[in-house]
């Protein structure tokens, strides 16, 4: 019996520890929380790993905004990073406000923020959430059209670290808010402003003369932005996944402008209603430079194209 007693402590001391540290890493928060009622020593050996602790996800949940204030009021989650709120039903502002009365300082290492989905949430809603998070580096507030200017605002006084942001579906937000990106976040590597139809030639120019680590850029259905700003995308050494799914104003000239870009990897020039402006001249143009990187490229919809004899010549 003393000897199984011996072993017991032994495998709750060390076997528990390595076994659970492995697991425990790829697995849901969901059942990680359910380990912790597994065994007093299961329980002890996840908390005494705060790597493990990093993230709170209520994707899709129900009262997320209680869940949330439960979950930061624990030790645990005293340092996290990651919080995906994700088309969480009841997320508003008055949420968001509860939050940083009551947990502000659990938030003061966040660094990815997402509130796709959430769309009640409005600029008063931003303000309060982004007072509370200054080493921010990724947000994003996927389709919601409370969302204006003065929102971004405060986003980008409060965080000025951002490095992803994603503003896609936000039909309020101007060139004013792309001229604050612009000026305080020079290092932004990844930006979607996908449907923000307020956007013009103006805001995106300046992003791309101040934004000149953009790795990710994506400006689907921008149907107003015209050659002017897309010739100016060559501005982007680092530039390898582009989206101009709908940009009906683009031609040869842009985008051989845009082929400048030798470290292009995706390239989405598809459209509905088809871009007549561009055709196989500039396509040579894309072949000469970034044959050697370029892995996808869609251009369905380009009725001037020859994708049988482009394809076999860029892909070759």
């Amino acid at each position: 019996m003393a000897e199984e007693a011996a072993a017991e402590v032994i495998w709750n001391k060390e076997t528990v520890p390595k076994v659970m540290k492995i697991v425990s890493s790829t697995l849901p928060q969901r059942d990680l929380i359910t380990l912790l009622l597994v065994s007093p020593s299961i329980h002890r050996t996840l908390l005494s790993h705060p790597s493990l602790w990093l993230v709170l996800d209520f994707h899709e949940m129900s009262n997320a905004g209680d869940r949330l204030v439960s979950a930061l009021s624990l030790p645990r989650y005293h340092s996290v990073k990651h919080i995906n709120l994700e088309f969480a039903q009841d997320i508003e502002d008055k949420q968001l406000e509860n939050v940083k009365s009551k947990c502000e300082d659990s938030l003061l290492d966040l660094e990815i923020l997402n509130l796709n989905g959430c769309q009640r949430i409005s600029d008063k809603g931003i303000e309060v959430v982004t007072n509370t998070c200054p080493k921010l580096k990724v947000f994003s507030i996927y389709w919601n059209v409370r969302v204006t200017d003065v929102g971004i605002t405060h986003l980008v006084k409060n965080c000025k670290s951002v490095v992803d942001l994603n503003l896609s579906g936000c039909k309020n937000i101007t060139d004013k808010s792309l001229h604050l990106v612009a000026d305080k976040y020079q290092e932004l590597e990844s930006l979607n402003i996908t449907r923000c139809i307020k956007i013009t030639d103006s805001g995106l120019q300046r992003i791309l003369l101040n934004c000149s680590s953009l790795q990710n850029l994506n400006l689907y259905a921008l149907s107003t932005l015209t050659d002017e700003a897309y010739k100016m995308i060559s501005r982007l050494p680092h530039l390898r996944f582009l989206d101009l799914c709908g940009a009906q104003n683009l031609t040869d000239d842009g985008l051989s402008c845009i082929a400048m870009c030798k470290n292009l990897v995706s390239l989405n020039l598809t459209c509905l209603f088809g871009i007549l402006g561009v055709s196989d001249r500039c396509l040579e143009v894309l072949s000469s430079f970034c044959s050697n990187t370029l892995k996808t490229l869609d251009v369905n919809g380009c009725i001037n194209i020859k994708v049988a004899v482009f394809s076999a010549n860029i892909f070759a």
